[in-house]
């Protein structure tokens, strides 16, 4: 599976992006897939994807103005950022779980390159 990401930018706060990202190399939707950020200086961190027990989890930062989403005919994923904050300011990347477990028991191995969203105060 490769992953290609689209969709960063340089927004207000309080503003919204979608971030989309295709996933290429299998032609089944049987894994998983997710978003991730990652700043400077911090570790990267899980933002949404398909949770253990099948519901869509969030970082509980982002809960309630992200949206994660899955097209499985165009194996693709979005994230819905609404609301956003200057601390959500970051490279996001999408990630893929073949094994498919459900957050927090992923084992996200594939990523794809990243894509900064910046957003100012």
């Amino acid at each position: 599976v490769q992953l290609q990401a689209f969709g960063g930018g340089l927004v207000q706060a309080g503003g919204s992006l979608r971030l989309s990202c295709a996933a290429s190399g299998r032609t089944d939707s049987n894994y998983d897939m997710g978003w991730f950020r990652e700043t400077p200086g911090k570790a990267r961190e899980f933002v949404a994807g398909r949770g253990w027990g099948g519901r869509i989890a969030y970082a509980d930062d982002v809960m309630g103005r992200f949206t994660f989403s899955r097209d499985n005919a165009k194996n693709t994923i979005y994230l819905q950022m609404n609301n956003l904050k200057p601390e959500d300011t970051a490279v996001y990347y999408c990630a893929a779980d073949l094994v498919g477990s459900g957050w927090p028991k992923s084992r996200y191995d594939i990523w794809g390159q990243g894509t900064q969203v910046t957003v100012s105060s």
